[in-house]
């Protein structure tokens, strides 16, 4: 997948953007842009990913990524052959953090604001949030000029007062200062995300980067705070994370499809990475849901 940088020159007249979308499915496009962007899912399901992070998206979710966060929202394969008419909906915001001015955001009252904005580096997945942001970000979508910066502020007042959150991207996750140098390396990351099921070794991932193991090692490390093989264990366990919530297949057929050749390095690195097993993966997730009933 090749890394696109979206202009968003539109919004040079105006302080921030609001647009409902709709697709049959969403386009899998592998982007950052200088813009944050707040996304409430209004209907379909699929996986998104942000940085290095790779999740099940669902109906409800509000997510908010941070400026120059690569990122991608990526429907279920069938979602389009159910029904012609059955479409991926969303609300999308993006604004600069300036959006309102420099300073604006350094008053006192407005640091909650300031902190949510400085998490969303990482992108920011909200859980179990109050049905009134819901509601917030429908109306944006009505209002215009100034009633649309207030309902807008409210959202993110809202939003930043709000402490069941979950940061996605890793903390050692690229940062918008080392775009560039994340851009030199674009080709392995590309092969990363479509070659994450296969076989990779550090010599043949050296190689695409034009570099020797132990240059492109170091490299690596330095621009995203982990070795190379815990960055692609990590890409792997996120995927196979949307296998077992999506409840279709056994942690066998999940450990193979997920790039992993024996069962028992699955269960090791699984537990690594998450602090649990597959089959206790499984057992939180019912005990949540149930809980939620």
């Amino acid at each position: 997948m090749k890394l696109h940088l979206l202009n968003r020159d539109s919004l040079l007249n105006s302080s921030f953007k609001v647009e409902k979308h709709s697709y049959t499915s969403f386009l899998k496009v592998w982007h950052y842009h200088p813009e944050l962007e707040l996304v409430l899912s209004q209907k379909g399901s699929g996986t998104r990913f942000v940085g290095d992070n790779i999740e099940q998206f669902n109906e409800g979710d509000i997510v908010l990524i941070g400026k120059n966060l690569p990122h991608m929202w990526l429907s279920e394969k069938n979602h389009s052959k159910v029904s012609p008419k059955l479409v991926s909906e969303s609300i999308v915001f993006h604004f600069k953090e300036d959006f309102l001015g420099s300073n604006f955001f350094d008053s006192p009252e407005m640091i909650p604001i300031a902190k949510l904005l400085e998490r969303s580096k990482h992108g920011i997945k909200f859980i179990n949030t109050d049905k009134k942001i819901t509601q917030l970000i429908k109306k944006a979508l009505e209002k215009k000029g100034f009633n649309k910066t207030i309902k807008f502020l409210k959202i993110l007042n809202l939003l930043a007062k709000h402490s069941d959150y979950k940061l996605l991207a890793s903390k050692g996750y690229i940062s918008s200062d080392t775009i560039q140098e994340y851009n030199s390396l674009t080709k392995v990351y590309e092969y990363i995300f479509e070659n994450f099921k296969s076989k990779i070794d550090l010599d043949s991932i050296a190689q695409i980067a034009h570099m020797n193991p132990s240059s492109f090692s170091r490299c690596f490390k330095r621009l995203n705070n982990k070795t190379f093989s815990k960055y692609l264990n990590e890409i792997r366990i996120g995927y196979a994370c949307k296998l077992l919530m999506e409840e279709k297949y056994n942690i066998t057929y999940i450990c193979f499809e997920s790039g992993y050749n024996n069962l028992s390095n699955f269960n090791r690195q699984f537990k690594l990475i998450t602090g649990t097993t597959p089959s206790g993966y499984i057992a939180l997730r019912k005990g949540n849901s149930n809980n939620m009933n």
